[in-house]
């Protein structure tokens, strides 16, 4: 009797265990690669690392150096002298005239296409409250005029009618304008075509949605846009609206496809516009070339050079220690995984 109580206990404890079933799987047996990492295999190893990283490191930074870059501050050097304690007055005073003249000179040889880029220090796009203020069904869809979710504070005008397009982004368009002239007083032509991505013409900015009511309200954020013109083709909005992570960034302006040469004179005439005194901001005017990286970065091949060379030193550290102080190795034969006792 006593017998059977203990049977049935003991079953039913088997049953209310949570304990997993047992398999190769889930107690971590099955067959793997576990490479014994000996002096050899290490010192090998971050010496084959070097020798890819250093070669991939140089040809980065020649790169970069090709590139030739033109970058010019303007937006305290335009403020005339009267108004320099009072920028955000000048900037806000539609009476002043915001024409402003800047000479460029070329450094080293500009190969076409030079890319046109202006710059912003301190614009915080990836701010929250300003990243969701916008709302990509009316970007798309001319039905969708009112849809207008999310598009805070700049939803609608003092009547109700909807803003096309809506929201904080497109409102605080940037509208600084740029004209250039060589100094053999040749008219340089900026080409605006394509200057955004394909995708966004084609998928997020629809052919047949045009503007309405836009900047029409007491205050002024920025730029304003063609009404005849669908948002499609409207690609200095298009490049505004895809939002920077970080606060300063670069747009694309357009493209100067002509060569420039050493020390060619550039005379710039651009529209001082766009405020950026009311947040301490700085705008800045950038003329690039490109290679086959990219525009002008060191950090890509200042990062594969400092690991390539870090990974050449614990190489010759390492060989050095073991010349030095050799240990002699144990015998993998006894390692768990090599023994079948080991395996329960």
């Amino acid at each position: 009797m006593m017998n059977d109580v203990s049977a049935s206990a003991g079953s039913g404890d088997r049953r209310n265990s949570k304990r997993p079933k047992y398999s190769r799987f889930t107690q971590q047996e099955l067959p793997a690669c576990k490479p014994i990492l000996t002096p050899l295999w290490v010192i090998s190893l971050f010496t084959l690392v070097g020798i890819i990283f250093v070669p991939i490191g140089l040809a980065s930074l020649l790169a970069s150096n090709d590139v030739v870059e033109i970058v010019d501050r303007y937006e305290t050097a335009c403020v005339p002298p009267s108004m320099i304690n009072d920028k955000v007055g000048y900037i806000q005073n539609p009476a002043i005239s915001k024409t402003c003249a800047r000479v460029l000179k070329v450094p080293k040889d500009m190969d076409k296409p030079i890319y046109v880029y202006y710059q912003l220090d301190n614009f915080y796009q990836n701010h929250r409250r300003y990243v969701k203020s916008r709302n990509d069904k009316q970007l798309r869809d001319a039905s969708k005029a009112y849809e207008t979710s999310g598009c805070d504070p700049e939803k609608t005008t003092a009547d109700g009618t909807p803003i096309v397009p809506c929201g904080l982004i497109a409102w605080s368009l940037f509208n600084d304008t740029y004209s250039f002239t060589h100094g053999n007083g040749e008219s340089l032509t900026v080409n605006k075509k394509d200057i955004s991505w394909k995708s966004d013409r084609d998928h997020k900015f629809g052919s047949d949605v045009y503007p309405k009511n836009f900047q029409n309200g007491a205050l002024i954020g920025g730029g304003k846009l063609d009404s005849k013109k669908p948002l499609s083709e409207q690609e200095d909005l298009i490049v505004w609206m895809r939002t920077a992570a970080l606060p300063t960034f670069r747009k694309l302006y357009g493209r100067i496809e002509v060569d420039l040469k050493e020390n060619d004179i550039i005379t710039v005439m651009l529209e001082n516009n766009y405020n950026t005194y009311s947040f301490g901001g700085k705008k800045k005017l950038v003329l690039s070339t490109t290679s086959w990286l990219g525009g002008k970065n060191d950090f890509l091949g200042i990062a594969y050079l400092s690991v390539g060379g870090l990974c050449f030193f614990l190489a010759t550290t390492f060989t050095v220690l073991y010349l030095v102080t050799p240990r002699k190795l144990g015998d993998p034969s006894f390692l768990s995984w090599n023994s079948k006792s080991g395996i329960q």
